[in-house]
């Protein structure tokens, strides 16, 4: 399908980043080329011929990594995406999926896509929604990814239903939040009749906006942090807020979301509970997209500090530790307007992480892409 460029949340980017890192101006030269220690802002699409183009994928954006864990093999979720380079062609819609047959951790070989959803060589859109109508929840422009896990056979997104890309202030624009289910590995999505609901539906800032699943503990709990929607960057009551909560692999499989445990403050302590929701474990500058993952057995955490223009990192021993104080690692200064940051679960170690950036600033006929970092922490 053939549709005309709209708006995304990057048209708004330029708007949410209000500090000196963000001074950095608009995309200039192409990202520094690989190094000894791995990938330094390697390109991983919108360049013609290049391996996601292969697959029928031009542009686009997040690509968040993930284990397949029936095959020992990677998947890659974009969001807006397109056949062409810079948003040309036809478009794809969201979320969109990569796959990969095997990740070199040490960074000395790029990433490169092997295969696509549903078809191999024809990346499209994975959920049976339309966009810009209501498809009986209310007006949705598009569904953004947030993360994606795989376990016991099934595989699963948490996604974003963006009503706004403009919110007004104090107002997060979304529609509602929920996740989806596939069983054959990507082909084939299902959602689970819980949402989550968001502004339009009376439910603004909601802490279940944005998730990240940090993966299944040796202990048996999956273990999930959420946020605030802020994939425009113009949240302005964001604040950098994030909640822990965790649910039995089972009851999340089956959609009983109800049975979750919260990390909470009570009573004087902080505890697991079901008798209060999840407390706020974080709060600082307001964020864009993050996410948490556990590797080699420390949790690291990486977030877009939209006021500060730049993605940072933390560690903490466990989910429901202490973490440390935020670093940033990439900054305007050296990628200008970057956003995104995702973890790749295969990461070397904690202070060898390979993240996957995004870049765009926000003008149609420009360079919409993501790119691989390695070694960040070290």
């Amino acid at each position: 399908m053939s549709v005309p460029f709209r708006p995304n949340r990057r048209s708004v980017l330029k708007a949410g980043m209000g500090l000196s890192l963000a001074g950095a101006g608009l995309l200039g030269a192409t990202p520094a080329v690989a190094v000894a220690a791995g990938q330094s802002g390697t390109l991983l699409c919108d360049q013609p011929g290049d391996s996601a183009s292969r697959q029928g994928l031009g542009s686009g954006d997040l690509a968040i990594p993930y284990y397949r864990e029936h095959d020992g093999s990677w998947g890659y979720v974009f969001g807006d995406a397109w056949t062409g380079p810079h948003q040309g062609g036809d478009y794809l819609g969201s979320p969109v999926m990569l796959n990969q047959a095997s990740f070199d951790a040490s960074g000395a070989t790029p990433i490169s896509f092997t295969w696509a959803m549903p078809t191999e060589g024809r990346a499209g859109q994975l959920f049976a929604y339309r966009h810009d109508t209501d498809n009986g929840y209310g007006y949705e422009v598009s569904r953004i990814p947030n993360d994606c896990i795989e376990f016991g056979g099934r595989t699963y997104i948490q996604y974003t239903s963006v009503a706004t890309w403009a919110p007004p202030a104090g107002y997060d624009g979304s529609l509602m939040s929920g996740v989806a289910y596939s069983d054959d590995y990507g082909v084939t999505w299902y959602d689970y009749d819980y949402h989550w609901a968001g502004d339009t539906q009376g439910a603004n800032q909601s802490l279940y906006g944005m998730w990240s699943f940090a993966g299944i503990d040796p202990d048996g709990w999956l273990y999930i942090f959420s946020k605030r929607w802020n994939g425009t960057h113009r949240n302005t009551a964001d604040g950098g807020a994030i909640q822990l909560f965790r649910i039995q692999p089972g009851d999340f499989r089956a959609g009983n979301f109800g049975a979750q445990q919260n990390w909470a403050y009570l009573d004087g302590s902080w505890r697991w509970t079901t008798a209060v929701p999840p407390s706020v474990i974080l709060t600082g500058h307001n964020t864009g997209e993050f996410s948490v993952k556990r590797i080699n057995g420390t949790y690291c955490m990486s977030y877009f500090d939209v006021d500060m223009g730049a993605i940072c990192t933390r560690t903490a021993p466990r989910p429901d530790a202490g973490w440390s104080i935020p670093i940033p690692r990439i900054t305007a200064l050296t990628v200008p307007n970057l956003y995104g940051g995702y973890i790749h679960p295969g990461s070397a170690s904690a202070t060898a992480l390979t993240l996957i950036v995004s870049q765009w600033n926000g003008t149609v006929g420009q360079p919409y892409r993501v790119m691989q970092f390695d070694g960040i922490g070290s």
